[in-house]
This record gives structure tokens, C-alpha cells and sequence, in this order.
């Protein structure tokens, strides 16, 4: 959209509010590594203005692009600011665990906030209440980008990451929990041991985190949560399954607890966090019901007395969306960004990613999210 086609929007009476239309959308499938691909959207409008969303890692691909394309059937001529209505067509589409179908939505919502920023002249940020950060600390996650597993794979990530400037590191090494008992404590010794490479080869200032995925029962997650101490951990996170198992461990944890990644509405996390499962909730806004969401999540967390750290190891589009949500947060923590997966990674944006050191993301004074798809990377990389 150029210049001058959005100034006629601008100059639009608050009594006559603008009338851009949703009109279409692209669908981008964007093959990264062995752990999954990106899954981003551009939607269009009727009056040139489009917006960018991440509906990344729905576990089920051709049904999450369904889904777009049945959402925005849905939004067909109608405004860019009807979120509400496009969350009564999706809500009761979504069951629990259900990624594909709110991937789906979460893509689009993203998209639809893009374009609101964009059509009254503001950064998203402003629409949700203004910025009280001008920038958001992420920690890198170097998990998806490991390939042996081992000790020394992990802390090889991790320096390098520490080297172009994060501040904090996680990691998730009790991946592939054996089904035979008889190779389960080896299994974990290992995922140990790799923890302990990652902070002899960054030192002790850095900040770890340790993403369990649920592979413990409460009786070794307690005992993991104390042998993890020595390591002072940021957070741990996710060991066992079920709000009463979480909860056990969130009591006799010295370090803090995380969780939260999978749920959806603001209804799943209050009975989460209301359960004690947890000190930070971790709403995804590809799982969650999208930035709208992510914002009551944290007002409700607030009031609990509860931190948010939004999930998100995905693609640049989905750490910008949530970003213009973190900055407004009084509650927020720290934000995840996907660490060394490819190389090419920031040009998916225009202007690029960029993170200052520190892990620092900061949320431009533009309209909308402040950066588009470049379509000139998207062209080489997507499927």
C-alpha cells in the first residue's frame, strides 16, 4: 500500500470509520528444517492495505490452510475490525490440543491487527492499550536447531547464541524419552549432563531455561527439579502432565515454573493458573486465540500475581505480532525466539529482523507491526 493510497483512510471522521474489506489471502508455505516449516499469511484488503500473520506448527498443515481459507470465506466483505465475528465463527472449531484449527485463527487474527495499526496510522501496540517497553528481552532456543542431541552439540548452540548477544539460553534435552524403562534414567542422566555442558560453555550470567516437554512422572520430575538447582535455572518448565502433577512441582521447585504453550482461551489458562500449575503462563498466540487473547490471558495472569512469557518458536512475523502485545504488559517476562535454524531468517521481514544485544526486540514507531513479507526471500525459500 502506498502513501498516498492510505491517506484518505486517515483523514476518515472517527464518526465515519474507515470501510477496508477483507478481500483475500496468500498463503506462504516456507520449508525450514526437519522440526517443521513456517506457515505464513498475508490477507488483503478491498482498499489495499494488507496484514501478515504466522500460523506455524499446526501439526497438520493441509488442515490449518483449510481452515485459513475457511475463516477468511468468512471475513469476505466484511471490515478488518470485526475480530469478534471471526471469533464466534472459530472458537467452536477448536478442541483441545486442536493446533491446526487455531493456528488457523491465530494466523489470521494477527493479520486483521496488522491492518487495524495500519489503516489508523499506529502501531499495533497502540490499539491494545500503548507500549510501557519500547523494546522486549528474548531468550534464544536452541533446541530446534540441534541435530545429535548431544552434550556437546547443545553447548555449542548455546555459546554461539550468547556470542551474538542473548543474554539467556533454552533448551529442551529430555527430547526423545525412551518407551523402554529399562533406558529411562540413562536418558535422562544424558539430558543432564547436556544441560551442564550448556552452562560450563556459557558461564554463570547468562540465563538458562529447561523445557521437560512432560516427559516425567511427578515422582522424577521432583527429583529433577531438585537436581536441576545446582544449574540456577531461569525457569523449568513443563515436566510432568496434568494441572496436579505441574502443581506438585511448582510447590517444591527452587527455581521458577513455566507452562502453558498448548492451551487455548483465556478459560483453559485460568484454570491453569488457577490450579497453582505454574508461576509464568506461556500463551501461544498460534495456539491461544491470537494477540486479543494473549492480552486478556495476561490480564487475568496479572491478577493472579503471575508473570507471561509468550511461546513462539516459529518465524520472525509471530515474535513481532506478540511483541506489540508484550510491550503494553506490565506482567510480561521475556519472549522466545528460535534460535539457528537458518540463516536467512531475519530477511523474511522488511525491514529485517533485528535483535540488539541483550536478545533485545524492539517494536518500531510504524504503522501496523512496522514491517512487511519480503516477497524477494519468500520467492526462494517457499515450497
Amino acid at each position: 500500500m502506498t502513501r498516498r493510497s492510505l491517506l484518505p483512510l486517515l483523514a476518515a471522521p472517527l464518526s465515519a470509520a474507515p470501510k477496508a474489506r477483507i478481500r483475500d489471502i496468500e498463503i506462504f508455505q516456507i520449508p525450514v528444517n526437519k522440526r517443521g516449516g513456517w506457515l505464513l499469511v498475508r490477507l488483503r484488503t478491498d482498499a489495499g492495505v494488507t496484514g501478515i500473520g504466522d500460523a506455524s506448527h499446526g501439526y497438520d498443515e493441509p488442515k490449518t490452510i483449510a481452515h485459513l481459507k475457511q475463516f477468511t470465506e468468512a471475513l469476505k466483505g466484511r471490515s478488518f475490525s470485526e475480530i469478534e465475528y471471526l471469533r464466534t465463527v472459530a472458537h467452536p472449531l477448536v478442541k483441545p490440543g486442536e493446533h491446526a484449527v487455531a493456528a488457523a485463527l491465530g494466523g489470521i487474527e494477527q493479520a486483521l491487527w496488522d491492518i487495524a495499526g495500519q489503516v489508523y496510522g499506529v502501531p499495533t501496540c497502540d490499539l491494545f492499550g500503548g507500549r510501557i517497553l519500547d523494546s522486549v528481552r528474548n531468550y534464544a532456543n536452541i533446541n530446534r536447531a540441534t541435530t545429535d542431541r548431544s552434550p556437546a552439540d547443545f553447548a555449542g548452540l548455546a555459546a554461539r547464541a550468547v556470542q551474538q548477544g542473548f543474554t539467556a539460553i533454552k533448551l529442551a534435552s529430555f527430547d526423545g524419552f525412551p518407551k523402554d524403562p529399562a533406558k529411562v534414567e540413562a536418558h535422562i542422566a544424558k539430558g543432564i549432563a547436556c544441560i551442564g555442558a550448556v552452562r560450563d560453555a556459557i558461564g554463570r550470567a547468562p540465563d538458562v531455561l529447561v523445557d521437560a516437554h512432560s516427559n516425567f512422572t511427578v515422582e522424577r520430575g521432583l527429583k529433577l527439579a531438585e537436581e536441576l538447582g545446582k544449574h540456577r535455572l531461569f525457569w523449568l518448565e513443563e515436566v510432568v502432565r496434568g494441572i496436579p502433577g505441574l502443581a506438585a512441582i511448582n510447590r517444591q521447585a527452587k527455581m521458577r515454573t513455566a507452562g502453558g504453550e498448548d492451551l487455548f482461551g483465556v478459560q483453559e489458562f485460568y484454570r491453569y493458573a488457577s490450579g497453582g500449575a505454574a508461576d509464568v503462563l506461556m500463551p501461544d498466540i498460534k495456539y491461544c486465540g491470537g494477540l486479543l487473547e494473549l492480552k486478556k490471558i495476561a490480564a487475568m495472569a496479572e491478577g493472579a500475581g503471575l508473570a507471561v512469557s509468550p511461546h513462539g518458536p516459529a518465524s520472525p512475523v509471530g515474535n513481532l505480532a506478540a511483541a506489540h502485545v508484550c510491550v503494553t504488559l506490565p506482567n510480561f517476562l521475556i519472549l522466545e525466539c528460535a534460535f539457528g535454524e537458518v540463516e536467512w531468517r531475519a530477511e523474511i521481514l522488511d525491514p529485517p529482523e533485528q535483535l540488539a544485544p541483550g536478545g533485545m526486540l524492539t517494536v518500531a514507531n510504524r504503522p501496523g507491526f512496522g514491517a512487511t513479507l519480503n516477497d524477494k526471500e519468500i520467492s526462494k525459500r517457499k515450497a
